[in-house]
């Protein structure tokens, strides 16, 4: 096997496994940029891969065929912004700690789902989903010589969505008034509140614009990746998508470089049969290489990388 066939084997692979991780990312960006922390983003990816899974299923049975993963999506999305308010409520309004609210979050969403799926289903899993998001070339793309078989030949449409959607979130933080009230409430919010920027209402669009993304983050994942839903089907991609964000230093195109690493690092669990140098080593340790690759980012970028000054920090209108 030569050197553009192992490419040819990883470099989808790991684009597929990094669009949930981009999206939820984007998600955390969009929360964390106005200065809400958000640790509830694996239990929005949960809820949201769960909401996935059953409008996909019960799609399936309303005849809608290949149209009924794309509509889990839409669902998602508004299933992941709706389940963010509470986190927004008790982080902006109730001045809770964040970190405390996004760890309940992670657990309500746990129990809620599990629950659900064992009351609709008898079962610790949804049904196995059959109409899954398919495959195929990107029109002239794909005939392009190297570049075209590894990045735009028999690819999921997903991808090319999350990657679009980094460069949307990108120019919205950075080129629109909306994006410039967003840094600034981030950074400073009584600046912010002094120029007439609502901080509140900034913070709550933001965290519930976060839970949306990550929503769909979830439902690509079952739809692309997973095919059901259990209560171990995200295990622990959210929290990889937390690590893609800090990496990327809370942008939105660095949040997408690092999914993309993260991505990588899960191709390997996948292909690494194939693979002629990993063949040999046991799949334990290339099944847990992306969760080590993690930490070790964290490690060595947490402390270099610099969080918007007023993460973390509940604002009070008025008091300084």
């Amino acid at each position: 096997m030569d050197f553009f066939q192992i490419l040819a084997l990883i470099v989808p692979a790991a684009i597929v496994s990094a669009a949930p991780l981009i999206l939820t990312a984007l998600g955390g960006v969009l929360s964390e940029r106005s200065g809400v922390v958000n640790i509830g983003l694996e239990g929005l990816m949960m809820f949201g891969a769960f909401i996935g899974a059953i409008f996909t299923h019960y799609g399936e049975q309303w005849g809608l065929g290949g149209g009924s993963p794309w509509m889990s999506f839409v669902v998602a999305i508004v299933a992941g912004a709706l389940f963010a308010v509470p986190h927004a409520v008790a982080s902006i309004s109730l001045k809770a700690d964040q970190v405390v609210s996004g760890v309940a979050l992670n657990f309500l969403a746990a129990g809620l789902s599990i629950f659900l799926t064992k009351k609709l289903f008898g079962a610790g899993q949804t049904p196995d989903i059959q109409e899954r998001i398919g495959k195929g070339d990107v029109p002239v793309l794909s005939k392009i010589p190297v570049i075209g078989d590894l990045f735009f030949s028999n690819a999921y449409s997903t991808s090319f969505v999350a990657v679009f959607l980094a460069f949307v979130v990108w120019y919205i933080i950075y080129k629109t008034p909306f994006g410039l009230r967003l840094r600034s409430v981030g950074e400073h919010p009584m600046a912010a509140d002094t120029m007439g920027i609502n901080v509140i209402k900034t913070r709550y669009i933001s965290v519930i614009m976060g839970g949306a993304f990550a929503g769909l983050g979830g439902a690509i994942y079952v739809a692309s990746i997973a095919g059901n839903f259990t209560g171990s089907t995200i295990s622990g991609q959210g929290f990889m998508a937390l690590a893609a964000m800090i990496f990327g230093k809370w942008h939105p195109l660095g949040a997408m470089g690092a999914a993309l690493f993260f991505g990588l690092a899960q191709s390997l669990s996948i292909t690494g049969e194939q693979i002629p140098l990993l063949k040999d080593i046991p799949d334990v340790y290339l099944l847990i290489l992306p969760y080590v690759l993690t930490i070790l980012a964290l490690a060595g970028f947490v402390g270099r990388a610099d969080a918007p000054k007023a993460s973390g920090q509940p604002y009070e209108k008025g008091k300084r």
